[in-house]
């Protein structure tokens, strides 16, 4: 398959190059295996919570790598393949929608990071995260506001993950027409939230949810936090 064109860097993100400021401050201390890790998903309102790990190398740049955010998504589509094969290594975790629903959403994050770094499948010395809350649990974890902007290792992460669950949710926009899956990627919008209106959730809903209160009946179930499914 032919790796997708990176479209022109815009001159708005040109000063915005995350840097390697953090992973060499760790090598430096002896941490050789250095991941950073972004999530996506978490505020969504359908599909998957989804964890990216990145390993970058330490004598390779690569060219219009930004925070997914900033990124549109066909510039991000086409930068999966470059940092895929520019990574020393990189993995993808998931916490389905149902384990969200079942676990709560820190549970369900602490387990999708988990996965995430088990498919790495190398001995990790250190972590550096996206955010204020530590939600990995290794022994050298530094957590960076906005570190998906700074850090090279953190924007890689999001772009994997942000790039892997959109491309999930499109695919279930032709299980769910109406829905807008292909577009939304489950985040709340109008247009979503007069779906589920219309049409109450589908399968792939966190049933938990405040949003599922008062909902239309349409097969699925209410399920409480931690709880058994009931009816609305």
């Amino acid at each position: 398959m032919a790796t997708a064109t990176v479209p022109k860097l815009r001159k708005a993100l040109k000063a915005q190059a995350p840097g390697l400021a953090e992973e060499r401050s760790l090598w430096a201390d002896g941490a050789d295996v250095v991941v950073g890790i972004d999530e996506v998903g978490r505020g969504s309102w359908a599909g998957p919570l989804t964890i990216g790990a990145v390993v970058v190398p330490k004598d390779r740049r690569i060219y219009k790598l930004r925070d997914s955010k900033a990124l549109t998504e066909p510039e991000r589509e086409g930068l999966f393949d470059r940092i895929a094969d520019w990574c020393e290594a990189w993995s993808i975790g998931h916490a389905s929608h149902e384990e969200c629903d079942e676990l709560g959403m820190s549970a369900a994050q602490k387990l999708a990071a988990r996965r995430a770094i088990t498919g790495l499948g190398v001995g990790v010395d250190a972590v550096i995260l996206d955010g204020k809350w530590d939600f990995v649990g290794h022994p050298t974890t530094r957590k960076l506001v906005k570190g998906d902007a700074t850090c090279l290792s953190i924007a890689a992460a999001s772009i994997l993950a942000k790039v892997t669950r959109d491309r999930m949710m499109r695919a279930e926009a032709h299980n769910y027409p109406g829905y807008d899956f292909e577009l939304n990627k489950g985040y709340p919008c109008p247009r979503h939230k007069s779906a589920i209106l219309g049409y109450g959730p589908t399968p792939i809903h966190r049933r938990s949810w405040v949003f599922m209160d008062n909902q239309p009946w349409s097969g699925v179930r209410r399920l409480p936090p931690g709880g058994q499914a009931q009816l609305f």
